[in-house]
């Protein structure tokens, strides 16, 4: 799916109709274009299935050292990312994304994990579903069934708007395989 920007453009610029305004006035003229490139840029993800990313993003290395046992882990914490809530299209923000997985073989270059998380926030998304994406995705680039997801977000939907509660933060957690299962092993990543 390619993003449309000419019906971008002209549905802002109906919009500033709609509120009243004059979208022809100096200030808001070129606002139409803007607003087209930046949804453009923030919402990349959707031109893209989680197959499509997990083949963008498929950076692996072998590792000889795997066994069925094996317990090591690696977990990337931190990695910021937003994205825009579908039901309003308000912005998740101070979004936080942790990964975590148990090598079965190879490993994902670090950077990769990042990527994949951002380009799955880059969609119109809930916070439960960017963690399920960001897990399958892992998944597929990895070849392990055990990965983990926490997302700590906070939503504009909630925080400007509605109740107006500005220091409500939501977290989700996404649990695959072993992580499901395994409490011991959930507790080496908090």
């Amino acid at each position: 799916m390619a993003i449309d920007k000419e019906l971008i453009k002209e549905s802002v610029r109906n919009i500033l109709i709609a509120l009243g305004d004059n979208p022809d006035r100096p200030g808001l003229k070129e606002t139409p274009d803007r607003v087209a490139r930046m949804y453009e840029e923030v919402f990349e993800g959707m031109n893209y299935s989680n197959q499509q990313i997990a083949d963008m993003f498929n950076k692996t290395f072998d590792e000889d050292y795997y066994d069925e046992n094996n317990q090591d882990l690696v977990v990337v914490k931190d990695i910021e990312v937003f994205s825009y809530c579908e039901h309003h299209l308000a912005l998740m923000y101070d979004m936080k994304v942790t990964v975590a997985y148990i090598p079965k073989g190879k490993v994902i270059g670090l950077s990769k994990i990042a990527r994949i998380a951002d380009m799955a926030a880059k969609r119109l998304q809930l916070q439960e579903r960017i963690g399920n994406d960001i897990a399958e995705i892992i998944q597929l680039v990895t070849g392990s069934d055990d990965v983990a997801v926490f997302i700590e977000a906070s939503h504009s939907c909630m925080t400007a708007r509605g109740i107006k509660n500005a220091g409500a933060r939501t977290q989700t957690q996404t649990l695959r395989g072993r992580f499901k299962t395994d409490r011991d092993l959930l507790e080496r990543i908090m």
